[in-house]
């Protein structure tokens, strides 16, 4: 397909607007559907391969297959089928805006472990149920996975090319491979099982081979095996023992849990890798959750206990009930108030005293006729005693 068919309509319904992307099976473009208000993407294979009588049934029965993947990590595709003109495949698809894990490695280096995590969970949700349908990728690399922000959520992940593989694919002997008129191999050298490199039967296990490298490349910007030229890690994934994420990026500091998920997802043995992609994505579940404890216990003992050589003494509450009601005594009066009371108290005694010796004296008995004038009466004591006259000289 040639760009001259940017600005024309197919299929009655879509406009191409250009050209977005090119690979060894076809062309994708941008076309606007005019009749829904929306973009699509348009994936159009090369016309050699419309040719072949197995590609276009095969093609057909998988294409259904992926129609019916209703996953929010699946892309959705609308419509598939052959043009008239030319008698190509093609596909049309939802139109994702973003990028995908190959780009965004390449740009941001290693991804944040947990934020990686969430991401390969909703991956493998998607691909259990197309596992679940009998479809198995067979390509799944960081270029297959679009990470895109869909109705406001972030990081949304959707898997590209279900089944596509498939197309390309003829019944391999073991130890033998398809190369294509461009050079690529089947499926993608880096990111192959062991068993599609050998040519075997392959099921959902090797799709989870495939992730478990793509996760580590994701978190480490790294492979798990020496770097070699595309064909020579066909070997590397048959008889070489992968390094752990430690090894390849020490200084990335990647939790242990993490490098046991992921080496189980790569075994050589599929029998040795879990069982399925639900089993996969329950692993990381459970380091998610276990990192989310972790974070909530932290957060909960931030603050340390006081610096003391001996065991702290459980806290006191500011305030102990009173349990049995008694009214809590008053607070004690200011030394200065006491001593005002003490000095009034003492002055009111005293005046008390001197009323009282005033009231208790005797008067002075009446004079004697012509008696000789009484002499002064002599000061009036505070004893009871009568007074007493004092003789003249």
């Amino acid at each position: 397909m040639t760009e001259d068919l940017i600005g024309k309509e197919i299929l009655g319904q879509f406009r191409i607007l250009e050209r977005i992307g090119r690979g060894g099976m076809g062309e994708v473009y941008k076309a606007a559907q005019p009749a829904m208000d929306r973009l699509v993407a348009i994936k159009i294979l090369h016309q050699k391969l419309a040719s072949r009588p197995d590609i276009l049934s095969r093609f057909r029965r998988e294409a259904r297959a992926m129609s019916r993947l209703t996953h929010p990590n699946t892309i959705r595709v609308f419509l598939y089928g052959q043009l008239e003109d030319t008698g190509q495949l093609y596909i049309a698809m939802e139109y994702l805006e973003g990028d995908d894990l190959a780009r965004l490695t390449r740009r941001d280096g290693p991804m944040e472990p947990h934020r990686a995590a969430r991401i390969m969970v909703q991956v493998l949700s998607a691909l259990e149920e197309a596992h679940g349908v009998g479809v198995v990728h067979r390509d799944l690399k960081p270029e297959n996975i679009f990470l895109t922000t869909q109705g406001g959520i972030a990081d949304t992940p959707k898997v590209l090319d279900f089944g596509l593989a498939k197309i390309k694919e003829d019944k391999l002997r073991p130890g033998s491979m398809v190369l294509t008129r461009e050079g690529m191999v089947f499926g993608t050298p880096e990111f192959m099982s062991p068993e599609q490199a050998r040519g075997e039967t392959l099921d959902a296990r090797s799709d989870i081979y495939s992730l478990g490298i793509i996760f580590f490349e994701l978190l480490t910007a790294k492979l798990p095996f020496p770097q070699s030229k595309p064909m020579e890690y066909i070997a590397h994934h048959i008889k070489t023992p992968p390094m752990t994420m430690s090894q390849v990026r020490p200084e990335l500091g990647i939790p242990n849990e993490l490098e046991l998920i992921i080496g189980r997802a790569i075994e050589k043995k599929r029998e040795d890798r879990y069982a399925s992609a639900a089993e996969f994505a329950q692993a990381l579940e459970a380091f998610l959750a276990n990192a989310g404890a972790s974070t909530s216990a932290s957060t909960t003992n931030a603050t340390p206990p006081a610096a003391s050589g001996h065991a702290s003494a459980p806290s006191v509450p500011a305030a102990a009930p009173n349990p049995t009601n008694v009214p809590a005594a008053r607070p004690a009066a200011s030394p200065g108030k006491g001593l005002v009371i003490g000095l009034l108290v003492l002055i009111a005694a005293l005046l008390g005293v001197v009323i009282w010796l005033l009231l208790s004296a005797t008067p002075p008995a009446a004079p004697a006729p012509h008696a000789a004038p009484e002499a002064p009466a002599a000061a009036s004591s505070p004893s009871p005693t009568p007074p007493v006259a004092v003789p003249q000289p």
